[in-house]
């Protein structure tokens, strides 16, 4: 069993630049995933993530360590007309997602990508929604191995391209209380 040496809580406006830059510097460096130059409005919307809290039920979760450096970060959306993506996500009603997943490389493997996503579960079902959607790429294939184990089917109606670069949605269906 991997010790637990972070910590995930909700970001501060102090942070969200040093945040923002973790993620482009994360997603730039995926085999795969499109770089600066070829999508230069995605890259400025990570250096500048902490502007999507502004918007209403969406939050930046971020995992430090004991000496707050940060480790990863993702973004919540409690509602997902917030949501900003591409095919027919933001119409689903009484939904949360989450995007922008990103972990340090050095440290992978220590559980902080599911631990982001647990926490984003748990914040889905404290109000009660029915199902969480979240989008993925080939060049974030190894997130779909922690997608594939908390419960994420693949959900092809929910897949849209972006540019060239083809997006592919997953669904996890919370279970409902069923009154007899």
């Amino acid at each position: 069993m991997i010790q637990q040496n972070y910590s995930i809580r909700n970001a501060i406006p102090e942070e969200y630049l040093n945040i923002g830059a973790f993620m482009a510097d994360v997603y730039s460096k995926q085999d795969g995933f499109p770089k600066k130059s070829e999508q230069p409005d995605y890259y400025d919307m990570l250096v500048n993530i902490g502007t999507l809290t502004a918007k209403p039920k969406t939050e930046l979760l971020v995992a430090v360590d004991f000496d707050e450096q940060i480790k990863g970060a993702v973004v919540y959306y409690g509602d997902m007309k917030y949501y900003g993506s591409g095919g027919s996500a933001t119409l689903e009603l009484n939904t949360a997602g989450f995007r922008f997943l990103a972990v340090d490389p050095l440290t992978r493997r220590q559980g902080i990508g599911q631990a982001l996503v647990k926490e984003c579960i748990r914040k889905a079902g404290e109000t009660k929604r029915t199902q969480m959607i979240i989008h993925s790429t080939l060049a974030m294939q190894a997130a779909w191995k922690i997608y594939d184990h908390l419960g994420f089917k693949r959900s092809e109606d929910l897949d849209f391209l972006q540019g060239e670069l083809p997006v592919f949605g997953f669904r996890l269906l919370f279970q409902t209380d069923v009154q007899p």
